[in-house]
């Protein structure tokens, strides 16, 4: 990657000076992070900052480079302050630092004695091979084959049903008090899915024909009960099967329903389930999505507890449903949703991330909010208690959902390939951004720029990708092409 950042269309240095006045120390500058320069500069200006505040967690151990989800220690964390749960976040997000070191590392201390890849819910083999797929080079993926079949047989022998689906405790979802419970839950099976499928296509690579039918299979029986027995056909929505009402799907709709999508599970039948996403009766909140519908009988109930998932806004859950939309837009033939809903949900997910001091807004990132008000309600709750578990400011720049990942892979429309092409597909229309330049994108050892203006003001007219500073294509609208780079 040494040459990769050799080509530039932007300034580096004058964006380089400006965001070292706000944040002093601006670390993904030196590791290498794409530039991003758009109309929406709300987008633009929480970009820089998710970089900024990933960076705080990347932490050099004994063992190499681990990610972190709470800056302070927290009582619940594992060996250098680790935790699982936002771990595929960490790895989708991460993969479009130049420097490979960070995650190639992070993604082995999950499988030595240090690491404790079950502690929560993870979909491991699926994000290591999607960093992998960005960096066009699938060393580690298969290094640790090995491992993760192992990982997989471990999910299995613990947490396998006789109905064929895994069962998760809400908590260890990371989703303590949600509205559906613990049970047989959309989140764990879609995860356990896509690491079958990532598990297979790895096989693929080593030339373990056997093995890779063999996940192969895995994950269309596990589609095949996901479809049978989690979804809802009067609800129109994929739902709990919850252990308190003996093993019946739960009587409420949860954000988690969108997360077969993450991994491309559901058929085209299905995406009736995104007729909800931007309604006010269901999901739509000002600072939304909720993470339970809005019509729920205990929506937003209050517990003895600063973590609630029966309503309030979760930010690891609206990067999860922007993950699952960006592959129903560009992987599905639907009309329930359009590029521009991609574009006005990140927007919004962008506004949210935010907090008022001194009587003005700055980025800010913590763990929930109320879809009504935007107050960061784990924060507030926290600084009410005496000796909160991991202090008052516990959520400081907390590192538990992706947003750069979402710039790159919607607005810039970077669609990771195994095979040597770059497949750009943007997730907003014409009339959504007068101007966008994401430039500086490492993929497959090369430096990506993708570029749009809508009159000729900011850059040349239309639409343009160039790949080593060479433009490679052209049009007037933003649109999907795919590129051979062999």
């Amino acid at each position: 990657m040494e040459n990769s950042m050799t080509y530039k269309i932007l300034d580096f240095d004058k964006t380089k000076k400006e965001l070292l006045s706000i944040y002093g120390n601006y670390k993904p500058f030196e590791a290498g992070v794409p530039l991003l320069d758009i109309s929406d500069k709300t987008i633009e200006e929480v970009y820089y900052f998710r970089w900024f505040t990933y960076f705080q967690h990347i932490k050099n151990t004994p063992v190499g480079y681990v990610v972190t989800e709470f800056l302070p220690p927290v009582p619940w964390a594992g060996k250098y302050n680790t935790i699982n749960c936002p771990a595929g976040h960490h790895l989708y997000e991460g993969r479009w630092i130049h420097n490979k070191e960070f995650l190639n590392n992070y993604s082995r201390f999950w499988f030595t004695e240090d690491g404790d890849p079950r502690r929560y819910s993870f979909w491991s083999a699926d994000s290591i091979l999607a960093m992998c797929k960005a960096y066009g080079d699938f060393t580690v993926a298969k290094e640790l084959y090995g491992k993760l079949k192992e990982n997989y047989s471990a999910w299995e022998n613990e947490n396998l049903m006789d109905n064929g689906l895994f069962y998760q405790i809400d908590d260890r979802d990371g989703m303590e008090f949600s509205a559906g419970g613990s049970g047989c839950r959309p989140t764990i099976n879609s995860y356990m899915y896509g690491d079958a499928v990532a598990l297979s296509e790895i096989a693929i690579m080593l030339g373990l024909d056997d093995e890779a039918e063999f996940y192969k299979n895995k994950a269309k029986a596990l589609k095949e009960k996901i479809d049978a027995i989690l979804w809802d056909k009067d609800a129109e929505f994929y739902k709990t099967l919850a252990e308190d009402k003996d093993y019946q799907l739960a009587d409420v709709r949860e954000q988690i329903g969108y997360v077969p999508w993450y991994f491309n599970i559901p058929d085209e039948d299905k995406t009736v389930a995104w007729k909800f996403l931007n309604d006010e009766n269901y999901f739509y909140a000002p600072y939304g999505p909720t993470t339970a519908e809005r019509n729920y009988k205990d929506f937003m109930k209050e517990f003895d507890h600063e973590c609630l998932w029966n309503g309030p806004s979760w930010p690891f859950a609206t990067s999860q449903t922007l993950t699952a939309l960006g592959n129903l837009l560009c992987n599905y033939s639907q009309d329930v949703m359009k590029k521009s809903d991609y574009f006005n949900l990140l927007k919004q997910y962008a506004m949210e991330q935010h907090i008022e001091e001194d009587g003005k807004l700055k980025p800010f990132i913590d763990e929930n909010l109320d879809p009504f008000t935007g107050e960061w309600i784990a924060r507030s709750l926290l600084h009410q208690m005496e000796n909160p578990p991991g202090g008052a400011d516990r959520g400081l720049y907390y590192n538990h959902s992706s947003f750069c990942d979402l710039v790159i892979t919607g607005i810039a429309g970077i669609r990771t390939r195994m095979d040597d092409a770059l497949e750009v597909n943007p997730l907003f229309s014409s009339d959504d951004l007068q101007y966008m330049c994401a430039d500086n994108i490492p993929y497959h050892g090369h430096s990506v720029c993708v570029m749009w203006d809508k009159d000729g003001t900011r850059y040349d007219k239309g639409f343009k990708v160039f790949v080593d500073g060479n433009e490679v294509y052209k049009s007037d609208v933003p649109e999907k092409t795919i590129i051979n780079l062999g």
